[in-house]
């Protein structure tokens, strides 16, 4: 790269381009040469889209990978966990051992999980097998515990419910999907407090796999 990095940006946040000028960078349209590219999502999936044919130079760099949102997403984690899972059953590893009920011995990291509306006349098998079990909803796409809720009856999900009897579930769009599990009910806690460790890995090259990890511990602030 040049000693001046030009960069491109398609999100208006001060704490992006405040860093940005305070090193010197130079701001450029995305039509023009540029080093650096600190793109929202949608941009970032134009940009490396098949149709538009748009490839990196060694000099260009963008804040994202191809296909990030297969890891960052609830609902595609899950399914990628999943297919994870079976893959590895497929080929008899030691990792994808059960045990007697049943369970992954080493992959059991995540609680039983489906995918709403889509799985939804399978979470209902589960739940009538277990009536007395409570369950947390998350919408696929939000964060910072926006739209959560706990469920301990059918009755509360009668959107689905209701759509669910034709079998004929409506195009969806990703903001009205959710991911529904299993609620953890003796979770483990520091001094009585539930917790949630926040762990971020910066990864700057996949090949060679180069990553800085960090992170820290959320408690909560109630027992």
């Amino acid at each position: 790269m040049s000693n001046k990095v030009k960069y491109v940006t398609d999100i208006d946040k001060s704490v992006l381009l405040n860093n940005f000028e305070r090193r010197g960078w130079i701001a450029v349209g995305a039509d023009e040469d540029w080093n650096f590219y600190w793109a929202g999502v949608l941009t970032a999936k134009n940009l490396f889209s098949v149709e538009t044919g748009y490839r990196l130079n060694d000099d260009q760099i963008v804040c994202h990978f191809p296909n990030h949102y297969e890891l960052t997403r609830k609902d595609l984690i899950v399914k990628n966990i999943k297919r994870y899972r079976k893959d590895l059953e497929k080929e008899g590893s030691p990792l994808a051992e059960r045990d007697d009920t049943g369970r992954y011995i080493h992959l059991d990291f995540i609680p039983t999980t489906y995918i709403l509306p889509a799985d939804y006349n399978l979470f209902t098998e589960e739940f009538r097998r277990n009536p007395s079990s409570t369950w947390i909803l998350k919408p696929t796409g939000k964060a910072r515990g926006i739209g959560i809720y706990l469920v301990n009856k059918l009755s509360q999900l009668k959107k689905w419910s209701r759509d669910s009897k034709t079998n004929a579930f409506p195009q969806v769009a990703a903001k009205d999907m959710y991911v529904i599990s299993r609620y953890i009910e003796n979770p483990l806690l520091i001094g009585g407090k539930k917790f949630d460790l926040r762990l971020y890995i910066l990864v700057t090259s996949f090949r060679p796999l180069k990553r800085t990890p960090i992170g820290w511990v959320s408690v909560a602030s109630a027992r």
